[in-house]
């Protein structure tokens, strides 16, 4: 299966040297499953134009420190991208900004949200498991990062993961086609504590050291990702 990885922001510049790119952290979450993938990469963020999503096999859409309500020349074609997709039944999924954008590109409404910071290993109730998650355990501990949220999902996506912080973490649209999350699971360990700890000084030092101490809650990153890769099998099939 060839991913075309829709790459909409940059590992800050200090943790570039030792963690790489966030497509780079994709594809090593994929190989971890399967050595069946292949990649494409379309940086968006720095201004490579976004191919016909008609001719793709599956999409991924990245994180990225803009928000959907930035004046930034690649925001708009990248909604009309996934409607195009969402509409060709084209399979995609996005993951933190990936997941803002194809809610609001649907008809969602996407903000900053008033209770800041979501950071740290955070708990997620599984609150729907659609055949490609039947046998989800109650909750899903995974990796976040952000400050906006998804305030009213699409109405044809349901919610699947949630918490009282981020209702609508999770969502899976009506064509089975599209599915995406707030949280990150193909963010290791190290890199999350390392993105935490470069915001020290924006997060607070008892925030911080909150966030630090919530990742000695194992995480459950291998299971969304075979959760994730058995959705694109069944999308693509």
């Amino acid at each position: 299966m060839k991913i075309t990885i829709i790459q909409t922001g940059d590992v800050p510049a200090p943790l570039r040297p030792q963690f790489g790119d966030y497509s780079r952290m994709f594809e090593r979450m994929f190989d971890r499953i399967s050595d069946s993938f292949e990649y494409d990469l379309v940086a968006v963020n720095a201004n490579s134009l976004l191919p016909d999503p008609t001719e793709m096999t599956a999409i991924v859409i990245t994180g990225s420190p803009a928000g959907v309500y930035d004046d930034l020349p690649w925001i708009e074609p990248l909604r009309q991208f996934i409607r195009k997709a969402y509409d060709a039944g084209i399979p995609m999924l996005g993951i933190c900004f990936g997941h803002q954008i194809m809610a609001d590109a649907l008809g969602g409404d996407v903000r900053k949200s008033e209770k800041g910071w979501g950071v740290g290993r955070h708990c997620y109730t599984v609150a729907a498991r659609p055949d490609f998650m039947t046998d989800a355990p109650e909750t899903l501990s995974i990796a976040c990062s952000h400050q906006d949220q998804v305030i009213t999902p699409p109405k044809m996506a349901e919610v699947i993961l949630s918490t009282p912080f981020t209702p609508n973490a999770g969502l899976y649209y009506a064509n089975g086609k599209a599915l995406s999350f707030q949280p990150h699971p193909e963010f290791e360990d190290d890199y999350a504590l390392a993105l935490a700890e470069l915001r020290r000084a924006v997060l607070g030092a008892e925030q911080a050291d909150s966030v630090a101490a919530s990742f000695s809650t194992p995480s459950d990153s291998h299971l969304l990702s075979e959760y994730i890769v058995k959705f694109l099998r069944q999308a693509v099939a």
